[in-house]
């Protein structure tokens, strides 16, 4: 099997995109980079990707007239480097459904929290707010619903007494690392994939998602 072809599409500082490109330099993970692509000309994402001699493209939404207009730009360029898998990896846009739909089981997005709990931003703070005893960060297919695709796996993180929202996003931060490329190393073995019930994972749908173990490994809850 060949190595996984990505495009990442990021709008910020891309720590997740340098962990990607970190693991293949180190052989830890068998896929290539082939495009990062960003709504921001000043993410820093373009800059990790520009290091490394990797093709990074920004284009900005103030120049279309609708979303579905800046999708179909982004998308053109994703689709010109033929990607097996589109990587959404701290990029903030919520995409149109006819970006998502012809795409189905091919974008994967990052989201810290447990999906389905908090949703879209400062999840951090509505951990904080909800009271909750475990947060963490969850790898899902994307879909048209904001957060709301369905979920591959997981990293758990305890909530401890003193936690503000900082404190508690850096050791998210720790474990997000680790789950996509977990989840990565899945996917470009071939051993999950989304069908019409779910996700797979080698070939039975998951009744729920994968865990990140300690050893870094995704496994059954």
């Amino acid at each position: 099997m060949s190595a996984l072809r990505l495009a990442v599409l990021a709008s910020g500082r891309g720590s997740n995109l340098r962990a990607i490109l970190e693991a293949i330099a180190r052989g830890e993970l068998d896929a290539h980079v082939a495009g990062v692509f960003s709504d921001r000309a000043k993410a820093t994402a373009l800059e990790h990707a520009r290091a490394t001699c990797v093709p990074a493209t920004a284009i900005s939404a103030k120049d279309y007239p609708t979303r579905e207009a800046f999708d179909e730009a982004m998308f053109s360029l994703v689709d010109a480097v033929h990607p097996d898998l589109i990587v959404c990896a701290g990029y903030m846009r919520l995409m149109s459904a006819d970006a998502v739909t012809p795409r189905a089981g091919r974008i994967i997005n990052i989201h810290p929290s447990l999906l389905p709990a908090f949703k879209g931003l400062h999840t951090h703070q509505q951990a904080l707010d909800a009271g909750v005893a475990e947060h963490g960060a969850s790898v899902h297919f994307v879909t048209a619903e904001l957060d709301g695709g369905p979920v591959i796996a997981q990293a758990r993180v305890p909530v401890v007494p003193g936690d503000d929202a900082e404190r508690l996003a850096a050791r998210v931060l720790e474990r997000e690392h680790p789950l996509l490329l977990a989840t990565l190393r899945e996917l470009a073995a071939g051993r999950i994939g989304l069908g019409p019930d779910g996700v797979q994972h080698d070939g039975a749908i998951l009744a729920s998602p994968l865990q990140l173990t300690a050893d870094g490994h995704l496994a059954p809850p």
